[in-house]
């Protein structure tokens, strides 16, 4: 009995190997045999791209999460900028008022 080493390939690798499919150029038994894997893996990892797929175009980048973030607390500076004017204004008015009115 022959004990042989399970290889772990990374899913760079896999993403690759099913690139390689996706592009037309190679046929599954090829693939196979150009990487040293089962043409099973290979239709596995078919399978699994197709699968998932839908899922990539669900998920936002996190760069655009990150910008839609900022974007979010840039616009909260701006408020926040904006009603800090209007209360110093309003605290001038109202201390004239009140040194108008003490001297009445």
């Amino acid at each position: 009995m022959i004990n042989k080493i399970r290889r772990k390939h990374t899913p760079e690798f896999k993403a690759g190997i099913v690139l390689e499919l996706f592009n037309g150029k190679m046929t599954v038994p090829l693939l196979a045999k150009k990487h040293h894997i089962k043409t099973s893996l290979v239709d596995e990892w078919r399978r699994e791209a197709v699968d998932r797929l839908p899922v990539v175009f669900m998920q936002r980048a996190p760069d655009e999460v990150a910008d839609q973030r900022v974007a979010d607390l840039e616009r909260l500076i701006g408020q926040q900028a904006v009603e800090i004017e209007a209360l110093k204004k309003v605290s001038k008015w109202l201390s004239r008022a009140s040194r108008s009115s003490e001297k009445s």
